[in-house]
């Protein structure tokens, strides 16, 4: 299986919201984006610019899922936008619907992805959030599985 993995650093709340918006304006297929960090470390953030390249329109307020666990936003691909924080194991993921979601065409980006990882598919992209200082963020991405390298060579510009 190919894979590519590179670390970015972002300066600010809107670096890391035009990472996810670069990301979302590349992905042309559905895929799994697997997002782990700490709380506050930006995922949320990285999301509600990938919602803004995936042209999810202005006016969805993207936040996170904590408890509906899982949003869906409407665009060029569908966004599912999901939480399993408070998911313990796979039968709640199975309750919830998560597997049927990636088999479909839409967009799948879960926070909290280090909690379920082996249950995750490999082709994925994951994407590691570490809090640097109060504005900056290390963002490590992995491309594993068939996912497109001009993507991947898209972001590390």
């Amino acid at each position: 299986m190919p894979s590519a993995s590179f670390r970015i650093t972002t300066q600010s709340v809107e670096e890391t919201q035009s990472l996810g918006r670069r990301m979302g304006s590349g992905i042309h297929t559905g895929c799994l984006l697997a997002l782990s960090g700490d709380l506050g470390s930006g995922k949320t953030t990285f999301v509600q610019g990938l919602a803004n390249g995936l042209d999810v329109p202005g006016h969805y307020i993207v936040t996170s899922p904590t408890f509906t666990l899982i949003n869906e936003y409407p665009g060029r691909l569908p966004l599912f936008h999901v939480d399993l924080y408070r998911i313990s194991d796979v039968e709640e993921m199975e309750n919830i619907g998560f597997f049927d979601l990636l088999s479909g065409k839409g967009v799948v980006a879960v926070e909290w992805a280090d909690r379920v990882i082996h249950e995750l598919p490999d082709d994925r992209i994951d994407i590691r959030f570490e809090v640097i200082d109060d504005v900056r963020r290390g963002v490590d991405i992995r491309v594993g599985g068939q996912a497109p390298g001009d993507l991947v060579k898209r972001l590390k510009q």
